[in-house]
């Protein structure tokens, strides 16, 4: 049914009016009583055997929301009534800004992909604070807030500007991200060489500290598909030198290869999400759990499309995994399908539990 409204209504609108349009009603449906409550039980069914512990937080199970999509907290009770098991908002920057001129959010549905140039689109993290104190929870959802760059902030301020965010933020978190790894903001993804990243994770994680005192905010980075895998193992070695709490792998791609859209599209300036960038970050994440093993918590995303992608994240090292771009193609029952193919897996599987099965395929492979 939805697959049918996609393609009649959605493919011809503006893919970001279309994005608002179903926000708006998310949101609207979240805010009625009655509403809320049965598109919940619909959407949202609970299987006690993907009941998920991660960063010391309790999950319903492993499967999430990952940033981009609810940028200012203003919907996540509605993304949880959808069945997402934690809801990660922003990327959140120190200022608000506009982002990039329009146009720029493209679909390339013959791949099943999303090209983004959105820029860090935001309305600041004093005003994504104040939202955040003054929320009354509808559903219990872990939420955590991913922070980035301001765009006019230069390149050596970047750790005044992620520790401002943190300071505002980090109170209100469940976990923190630092975001370094966009391609949409000019200079960013240089913050992931380790030279810059380490002072600029020990200052977020020295305002974390500083800001809340009553108990520890998990802090993550996450990193993008294109870097080097000499790169990536510096980046799992420094988190374990920090005692980061997890990597998040990964984000969108600046790579166009082997794309079945038209050159019109495949040849936009922005990161590509969703089916493309499946076996890289698929790569990345088994790269990473070799490296760090369970002294991390790893978070697989892109490309995850259906349960058996986010199978073989578990499988891969991920203790949580995330979905963005294919819930645009899916659907309101995306969620709800993953949940029920992970415990459809997980059931005919020889583990007992889900974290029994985090990097099994990875520790069989190192033997």
């Amino acid at each position: 049914m939805y697959k049918l409204f996609f393609r009649l209504f959605f493919t011809r609108m503006d893919p970001e009016q279309a994005h608002h349009l179903a926000f708006r009603w998310i949101r609207l449906a979240a805010r009625v009583p009655v509403l809320r409550t049965f598109l919940a039980a619909a959407l949202a069914p609970r299987y006690k055997e993907l009941r998920t512990e991660a960063f010391g937080l309790r999950m319903h199970g492993p499967f999430g929301l990952a940033a981009g999509f609810d940028k200012n907290a203003v919907a996540i009770d509605g993304m949880a009534m959808l069945g997402f098991d934690h809801v990660e908002i922003g990327t959140v920057t120190g200022e608000p800004q506009p982002g990039n001129p329009r146009r720029r959010l493209f679909r390339l549905v013959p791949d099943r992909a999303l090209i983004n140039r959105m820029g860090f689109n935001n309305d600041g993290s004093a005003a994504v604070a104040a939202r955040l104190h003054a929320r009354v929870p509808v559903f219990r959802t872990v939420v955590g807030v991913n922070i980035g760059k301001t765009k006019v902030v230069p390149e050596a301020e970047a750790a005044a500007d992620y520790v401002k965010s943190t300071e505002r933020l980090a109170r209100h978190a469940d976990y923190l991200v630092v975001n370094v790894s966009s391609p949409n903001t000019p200079g960013l993804r240089n913050l992931q060489a380790t030279e810059s990243l380490r002072p600029l994770l020990t200052a977020v994680r020295e305002a974390a500290d500083r800001t809340v005192t009553d108990r520890r905010v998990p802090l993550l980075v996450k990193i993008a598909p294109d870097l080097a895998d000499e790169d990536v193992d510096a980046v799992a070695d420094l988190a374990v030198e920090l005692g980061l709490d997890g990597i998040i792998a990964t984000n969108t791609t600046i790579a166009r290869e082997g794309l079945k859209s038209p050159a019109r599209l495949t040849g936009e300036t922005g990161g590509l999400s969703g089916a493309p960038l499946k076996e890289r970050s698929l790569e990345v994440l088994r790269r990473l759990y070799a490296r760090v093993g369970d002294r991390i918590t790893l978070v697989g995303v892109g490309g995850v499309e259906n349960a058996e992608d986010a199978w073989q994240r578990i499988l891969a090292g991920a203790t949580l995994v995330q979905g963005y771009s294919a819930f645009v193609y899916e659907g309101p029952f995306y969620a709800r399908a993953v949940h029920k193919g992970l415990a459809a897996r997980l059931n005919a599987s020889p583990y007992a539990t889900l974290a029994e099965a985090v990097g099994a395929d990875t520790r069989k492979a190192a033997v």
